[in-house]
């Protein structure tokens, strides 16, 4: 217990660079742009720093309560860490398109990038991997129609009246949610989990008895504390790294959809480590789980709350795809249905995915 909570002193960190920026904000603004950028990648690497405690303590409680909860809570983590950095950014930037290319960016890279990347090292370590393919066919499917209500469809509603589809798509995004949970934690909960074989227990087996010992004597109440403590102090350093990213990036011609790639980017990176660990273990179930469930959670969850937001405000957010957008999201959605069909995945469906994970960069790099 003493050890755990010395590797606590790790947020005094983001604490100290959140105390810093926001003392010195106006001196560091006024040396430039440079200054600027300089202060704002900072100020990312000490939000990383935090969700990744946020992450940890998470997959500690994960441990603890076990699967479907487990995976649950891992991803409405990563969730929470990306509303709290979203809702701040959109009230203090004028883009309409913020949301909408985050949580674009964010299924790009939990599909393509997490669970490409995972089935692909996996795959070259283990051949083919085993999982419940319920799993994979019941988050598709839920991707499939969340995006399509809340990120297709908005393009052919007037803008008249975008405020009666926003209140719509917050009751049918909450109602989805709210059933696909008593789903997940009730009588269909078998779907998320996976029965492993004598042999592959017998493999795994000195990483679960090194995450055990990690594990004792951790009360749950000092990881929910270390979660909360984070997540406030992830939305403080958010509020400064926006200010000082949009002074650092202004009139420099970076892509427009940066900032939103960058949100989702700093939510992932936790979910990024604990997928690689659980693949390079041969728990491809986990994998699943989580790849598939934060990029379901953060179109179920995000949208509703910043759709809330907007019509609070009176200002519509532009939700709907652009048609590359669109195409990469159908095309990644076509193809993790087929890759995530059979039970098993491979090397060779990794790097599908893994593909089309740099195709995103690439577009991104050109403003597409």
């Amino acid at each position: 217990m003493k050890a755990f909570v010395r590797e606590e002193f790790i947020l005094s960190l983001p604490l100290v660079a959140g105390v810093l920026a926001f003392s010195g904000e106006s001196w560091i603004l006024g040396l430039g742009q440079a200054a600027s950028l300089m202060a704002a990648a900072a100020i990312v690497a000490a939000i990383v720093m935090a969700s990744v405690r946020v992450a940890k303590h998470a997959e500690h409680l994960a441990i603890r309560v076990g699967d479907p909860y487990g995976t649950m809570i891992l991803t409405l983590s990563a969730v929470a860490v990306e509303v709290i950095i979203l809702a701040i950014l959109m009230l203090d930037s004028e883009s309409t398109t913020l949301v909408r290319d985050t949580i674009y960016s964010a299924v790009m890279l939990d599909i393509n990038g997490i669970l490409g990347l995972a089935a692909l090292l996996g795959g070259l370590r283990f051949g083919e991997q085993p999982y419940n393919n319920d799993s994979g066919r019941t988050y598709s499917v839920m991707i499939l129609t969340a995006m399509g209500i809340s990120m297709v469809v908005p393009e052919f509603i007037p803008a008249a009246k975008w405020h009666y589809y926003s209140a719509f798509t917050i009751f049918a995004m909450v109602t989805l949610y709210a059933l696909f949970l008593r789903m997940q934690v009730g009588q269909h909960s078998y779907f998320f989990s996976y029965a492993y074989t004598s042999s592959d227990r017998k493999q795994a087996q000195p990483h679960e008895e090194e995450d055990g010992h990690e594990d004792e004597g951790v009360p749950m109440a000092f990881s929910i504390g270390v979660i909360i403590l984070g997540v406030v102090l992830i939305g403080g350093l958010a509020e400064v790294m926006s200010a000082f990213l949009d002074h650092g990036l202004e009139g420099t011609g970076a892509p427009p959809a940066l900032m939103a790639v960058l949100v989702a980017a700093i939510s992932a990176a936790p979910e990024i480590l604990t997928a690689l660990r659980a693949a390079l273990r041969n728990r491809m179930q986990a994998v699943v789980n989580i790849a598939m469930g934060a990029s379901l959670s953060t179109v179920i969850l995000t949208v509703p709350v910043m759709e809330a937001i907007a019509l609070f405000n009176g200002q519509p957010l532009t939700m709907a795809m652009t048609p590359v957008q669109t195409v990469m999201v159908t095309i990644t959605l076509i193809a993790a249905a087929i890759n995530l069909n059979d039970g098993e995945t491979n090397a060779i469906e990794g790097m599908t995915h893994f593909v089309l994970f740099g195709a995103f960069v690439m577009l991104t790099m050109l403003g597409l």
